[in-house]
């Protein structure tokens, strides 16, 4: 384990071991992070994800560095970063310190300056995200919000938004995720039997609605009345 200390020079060798140390133990310590690190990128979370970045790639590019060094602080954060997670929880005056708080950009369709300055975008991010939103206009705008994880949240005037059953008072059937049977070829008997179906009936009706086999399926999917979809290779 001489090659987690510094050292003058270290062979290829070496150099590969501590490569593939670090990777693991950023593995570990994403895992330990938890998804909310990954997905959202919060002040707290973008700060230790920028230290953690930097105390581990300092020792995979220069051979006087030790890793040891770098695994311990790295533990240190993780410690301190969790035991802020906690604190944010725990302690509401905490939360304010270390979450940003959500700033109001559109108000019943009127974009307000002082909330793009304060939250640090221009017009053209804001225009931006309201496309991604599929909003086409800023009027039809109620209440937009730019959360502290910079994503933005539209909520549509009650006059634009989607007409649906409830409106209408009509019963909605209830909603089913189609299962997937079939996957670049071949057929997932795990699914098939979830729904107490098997290998049979999926060639059978491949070939009576579609005059397939399964090997040309890219994507095939089943609803809970058995209609099935496909997706062929292209």
């Amino acid at each position: 384990m001489s090659f987690l200390q510094g050292q003058e020079t270290l062979t290829t060798l070496q150099w590969i071991l501590r490569a593939i140390i670090a990777f693991f133990f950023l593995v570990t310590v994403a895992r330990a992070l938890g998804q909310r690190t990954i997905s959202q990128l919060r002040l707290l979370d973008f700060v230790i994800a920028l230290v953690i970045g930097n105390v581990i790639a300092h020792p995979l590019s220069d051979e006087r560095l030790g890793l040891q060094g770098s695994i311990v602080t790295t533990i240190v954060l993780v410690v301190l970063y969790l035991g802020g997670i906690f604190g944010i929880l725990r302690f509401p005056s905490l939360r304010k310190v270390l979450n940003n708080s959500p700033i109001i950009v559109v108000k019943d369709g009127e974009i307000l300056y002082k909330g793009l300055k304060k939250a640090r975008i221009s017009i053209d991010v804001l225009l931006e995200e309201l496309r991604e939103a599929k909003v086409d206009d800023v009027k039809k705008v109620a209440l937009a919000i730019w959360e502290a994880d910079g994503q933005i949240s539209v909520f549509l005037d009650p006059k634009y938004e989607p007409l649906t059953p409830s409106y209408y008072q009509l019963k909605a059937e209830p909603f089913y995720l189609p299962r997937t049977i079939i996957k670049e070829g071949k057929i997932i008997t795990k699914e098939l039997e979830q729904i107490h179906k098997n290998e049979d009936w999926v060639i059978s009706n491949l070939k009576n609605s579609y005059q397939i086999e399964v090997k040309n399926v890219l994507l095939g999917t089943v609803d809970n009345k058995d209609n099935m979809k496909i997706f062929v290779y292209k």
